[in-house]
């Protein structure tokens, strides 16, 4: 078989080239249920004659809605495209209404759903579907169809038809839809066709580490409706790994552990709950073992690729990997590790450090959905490929330019098809071929960096231009801030609503022998404020007057994606955290 060139092509190219005993392998209720290569095509192909037997044609729409990774999601993606499908893959957290205009919007014939509370939420919309027919679920609902109920309808019957409509795929004909969770407005459906995706999986696996040979194994838990996640899927496939599907987010640690993978995918969230944990629970040893600790974290917090710090600083590293690193890789799971794919999120170059100090390497990468997704990323397959606070350089095929106003453009064969009946939205973002992210960045000895999104910098009264996103990801760098979102737009300076690292302040009270009192830094002692401000001060140095954060405020509570002030892949939704500290901002500026 020759390179695969659509999306389904690639678990047959996996069957032929390089068959798996465990293909995929997803933990229900605390068990493990596995598929090889083989039983995964078997059933992607009894799916897609069950589907043709439910009369699915050729450019219907069909929804697929998980809470978690799992084998039959992939199955279920497969099968559909297979027969000329197209599948909308939906995010478990968007409300019923979004769930109402996405339905409508792409005309959704069938929808499949993992488990009872996203059934009940699809039902619940359902008679304000038109097109809407079946609703199917992975798990056992009662009083809902079950998705074997499709598997058993097409499994004796003859695949010459499947066959038939498989090879009439064209590379280039739409596969999916993906509607991006947005922080305004109403979702945008970004079209994407088999060559989009496949030609990215295939063009990004240069900056993968050399596992295959030790038997590629990796762990997902990103949501798979999202491209990162999704891409990555065909990009292992075509690999020959092992992806084992961990139950929850709840369970990743644990899951981790169990598979001990080469490699996994992360948002800097996800990042920054690791390091939190990993100094506190270090920092808490007491003693000689915290003494040590404290040194190892300080070394790898200097680290640079290529031992460009020396052959000493090196020597030191590997003294520190060996006495402390490897006993945090052991407890994590992550003794086999070779490469962490971050995305989604400018990644803190404190954490970028951190981890490839203590040997677990992390590429940050970046791309949007509508770039399926990868336009560049770091990695340390070859020198000269990783620079900390880069978002690495383009991969093949694909090309990236600077526009005058600073916004980064790109090129290549994994740029949308356009927006889902949105002409004009389309129009906005394509222009000569070119893709406007609407990001803004530089290119530096071709290694790209991104400063910040276009519509999100704003002017302070003053007529001063800030970038919120750079002071953001500064202030991240401190030990005690976990999240924080910079605003000042027409307001004399920038100011900033914090949510401290709660866990690492009474850590740090501990070991001053000052009381805490309550997770809210305005009812303690005066010196935990104090030494926030410490680290503001010092990380606002580097900027200019006007850009400065000049004042904070210290929320209770996180920013979530249940509270509304984060989209799904974890990103800050700026109009509603406005809305809803409306009075908190005021107040910053009437006191300022």
């Amino acid at each position: 078989m020759e390179q695969p060139k659509r999306l389904f092509d690639f678990p047959l190219y996996q069957l032929e080239k390089f068959p798996r005993e465990v293909m995929m392998t997803s933990k229900v209720n605390g068990q493990w249920h596995t598929w090889s290569t083989q039983q995964f095509v078997d059933q992607m192909n009894a799916m897609s004659r069950g589907l043709l037997k439910l009369g699915v044609q050729p450019g219907e729409k069909i929804a697929l809605i998980s809470h978690n990774n799992r084998t039959e999601w992939n199955i279920s993606d497969h099968a559909i495209l297979q027969i000329g499908a197209i599948d909308v893959p939906i995010y478990p957290t968007m409300s019923a209404s979004d769930y109402e205009y996405i339905f409508n919007h792409a005309g959704i014939t069938h929808c499949f759903v993992s488990n009872q509370e996203l059934f009940e939420k699809v039902e619940s919309i359902r008679g304000q579907v038109p097109s809407m027919k079946n609703i199917y679920t992975y798990e056992e609902v009662p009083g809902a169809k079950n998705w074997k109920e499709v598997l058993d309808a097409g499994a004796r019957d003859d695949n010459s038809e499947v066959e038939r409509i498989r090879a009439g795929v064209n590379p280039l004909d739409l596969a999916t839809i993906i509607y991006t969770s947005g922080t305004t407005g109403l979702p945008k459906g970004v079209m994407l066709s088999h060559n989009c995706i496949a030609s990215n999986a295939i063009d990004s696996c240069d900056r993968l580490p050399e596992v295959s040979d030790r038997g590629f194994r990796t762990c997902s838990f990103l949501p798979v409706c999202h491209i990162f996640e999704r891409m990555l899927h065909y990009l292992y496939i075509y690999n020959g790994a092992t992806i084992y599907f961990a139950e929850s987010l709840e369970t990743v640690k644990e899951d981790l552990f169990h598979s001990k993978p080469m490699m996994f995918t992360a948002v800097p969230r996800l990042l920054e709950k690791f390091y939190d944990g990993i100094v506190a629970k270090g920092a808490a040893a007491g003693g000689v073992k915290s003494k040590l600790f404290a040194w190892a974290v300080g070394l790898a917090l200097q680290w640079e690729p290529e031992g460009k710090n020396g052959a000493f600083y090196e020597f030191k590293l590997k003294i520190a990997r060996k006495l402390v690193f490897s006993k945090v890789k052991e407890a994590l799971g992550l003794t086999e590790i070779e490469a962490v794919a971050s995305g989604s999120a400018a990644l803190q170059p404190r954490l970028a450090r951190f981890f490839n100090g203590a040997g677990i390497p992390v590429y940050e990468g970046y791309g949007l959905t509508e770039t399926s997704p990868v336009i560049s990323v770091n990695t340390l397959n070859s020198d000269g490929m990783l620079r900390v606070g880069s978002v690495g350089k383009p991969i093949k095929n694909v090309e990236v330019k600077i526009a005058e106003d600073g916004e980064i453009l790109c090129k290549g064969p994994n740029v949308m098809m356009g927006y889902y009946n949105d002409e004009e939205k389309t129009n906005e973002v394509l222009k000569d071929g070119w893709f406007h992210t609407g990001d803004i960045g530089v290119v530096e000895d071709g290694f790209l960096r991104i400063t910040d999104r276009k519509k999100e910098i704003f002017k302070t009264s003053g007529g001063k231009y800030v970038a919120p996103q750079l002071l953001e990801n500064s202030l991240k760098e401190s030990l005690f801030i976990e999240q924080c979102m910079v605003i000042g737009e027409a307001r004399k300076h920038p100011s900033a609503l914090i949510v401290p690292a709660f866990d690492a302040l009474k850590e740090w009270c501990r070991r001053h022998n000052i009381e805490w009192t309550a997770d809210d830094v305005d009812a303690c002692d005066p010196r935990v404020k104090a030494r926030i401000q410490e680290d503001i001060d010092r990380l606002m140095e580097s900027y200019g007057t006007w850009e400065r954060v000049k004042k904070v405020q210290y929320l209770k509570e996180p920013f979530s994606i249940e509270g509304g002030e984060l989209t799904p892949t974890l990103k800050l939704k700026r109009k509603p955290i406005l809305s809803k500290y409306a009075d908190v901002i005021e107040k910053i500026y009437v006191d300022s």
